[in-house]
């Protein structure tokens, strides 16, 4: 009996202390600011892409903690976040973490209370005296809908006064995250993710000679923060290369677009190493990127750079199967400039992809825009080609002097020749590339200069033009399908 009673009072005081231990107070949040951060290094790459590093020094309780990182991008992606305790690693876990990016805003304030009560402020229109009126708040889109005793107002007849800010509601992006410690003391957290709104493309300055044959080479990386954070005195690094990602099924996120500053060259400020199958460019000194900031930092300079200038005119393989008589009159021919991307040429880096504009001086030695082309990421040792646009004083024709059908309809053979005027209307001479597609098998009978064979569908000519003066080419050709 005793025994029995000695349990039973027992069970007694758990059923009082189960109920106590449900309804505990949860653990009160910390907050941690930028002014928490130890250090942090960004690493963005090429499509809309950045890896965000940062220790934040903060103090813990041992057991149960709640700590909001204040200041994250805007962009982050919450399924890539990682917390680490650097200092005291033992006892240390997480247990859940929340991405609050809904923002404070006098309209997303409004949302949260659909179906909540406020107080409305009213003020006499003579004597200004205040009142307050107890409302509900039934709607929030396109507009207002409230309750107000017995009568629906749309709407705002007054202030509204709101009890307090939702939990969920935050002024700027923050990472909540419900945490084990195994130590009460200040600890050093490394937090890291990946995140948006990150973007950085290269910029190239090239300033041709007098003579075209030379350039001075600036290369510059522009960056564009839009993640909704700063970074301040980061470290900076930049990936170059077609990085694979999969493809987000809740949609595409946001592009970004850089605005386009143009600037003088200035000694490089980046260092390159390679990294997997890309490349890895490090600033050497820390920098901050501004919350919606577009910063350009110097990546390369070269002078003197031995440059190609190229006059080209490229036909059709159509030409070759029917009769076209007159196919082209007066037609401008493509010009390109050409530089090797070598130590002996003042260059050998490893190129990143970007735009590059090229201006030339004119007789008042002002610099004038003379055209731009994109290049892709270009290793070091291989040839930058550059199309700057059509020459105004090379022009040429072309027409077909003859064309015979030969073979039958099973097997087509067609013979045709063809007449290409070039017009050089320049004070110099100049040396043009023409370059024929040729569909099938083919075979030059008879032609006034000779041809290189490019490829097993393609013929070039070479052929000097006179200043102010004009060259044919004439050749005949038989094509088989």
């Amino acid at each position: 009996m005793r025994t029995f009673s000695r349990l039973y009072r027992c069970l007694l005081c758990l059923s009082f202390a189960l109920p106590l231990a449900a309804f505990a107070a949860p653990a009160e949040e910390r907050r941690s600011t930028l002014d928490d951060q130890q250090e942090v290094a960004v690493t963005i790459y090429n499509q809309d892409l950045a890896l965000i590093r940062e220790q934040r020094r903060v103090t813990l309780d041992a057991g149960e903690n709640i700590l909001a990182l204040r200041e994250v991008s805007a962009a982050l992606r919450p399924e890539t976040a990682m917390l680490k305790n650097l200092s005291h690693p033992k006892g240390f876990s997480v247990r859940e973490q929340n991405f609050d990016y809904d923002l404070l805003s006098p309209q997303k304030l409004l949302e949260k209370y659909v179906g909540r009560k406020v107080k409305v402020v009213r003020s006499h229109p003579q004597t200004g005296a205040e009142t307050l009126i107890e409302a509900e708040v039934l709607a929030a889109n396109s507009g207002i809908v409230l309750r107000m005793g017995d009568q629906i107002e749309t709407g705002v007849p007054g202030r509204i006064v709101y009890p307090d800010v939702p939990a969920n509601l935050r002024d700027r992006p923050t990472l909540v995250v419900q945490l084990e410690s195994g130590a009460s003391a200040p600890q050093l957290l490394e937090l890291s993710y990946l995140s948006g709104g990150l973007s950085w493309q290269a910029d190239y300055v090239a300033e041709l000679n007098a003579a075209d044959d030379r350039l001075e080479l600036s290369g510059w990386v522009t960056l564009a923060n839009q993640s909704g954070s700063s970074y301040r005195n980061a470290k900076l690094q930049l990936v170059a290369g077609d990085v694979h990602r999969v493809r987000d099924e809740l949609g595409p996120r946001r592009d970004l677009v850089a605005k386009e500053m143009m600037v003088r060259a200035a000694a490089p400020q980046m260092e390159q190493e390679s990294l997997f199958e890309y490349h890895l460019y490090t600033l050497a000194r820390p920098t901050t990127l501004a919350e919606n900031q577009t910063k350009q930092v110097a990546l390369l300079g070269a002078s003197g750079v031995p440059v190609a200038k190229e006059y080209l005119l490229a036909g059709q393989d159509y030409y070759y199967r029917g009769r076209y008589g007159q196919l082209e009159e007066k037609r401008k021919v493509a010009v390109s400039i050409e530089f090797d991307n070598r130590e002996q040429a003042g260059l050998g880096l490893p190129l990143p992809k970007g735009v590059v504009r090229v201006y030339k001086k004119d007789q008042a030695g002002n610099a004038q825009f003379i055209g731009e082309d994109r290049i892709d990421h270009t290793p070091k040792n291989q040839k930058v080609r550059l199309y700057l646009g059509d020459a105004f004083d090379v022009t040429a024709s072309r027409k077909q002097t003859d064309f015979k059908q030969l073979g039958s309809r099973e097997q087509p053979l067609f013979e045709s020749a063809f007449e290409i005027v070039l017009n050089n209307a320049r004070s110099d001479a100049v040396t043009v590339k023409i370059q024929e597609p040729l569909p099938g098998d083919w075979e030059i009978l008879q032609q006034s200069h000779p041809h290189a064979k490019q490829s097993a569908n393609s013929a070039l000519w070479q052929i000097q033009v006179p200043a102010e003066g004009s060259a044919t080419l004439s050749y005949r050709l038989r094509v088989k399908n």
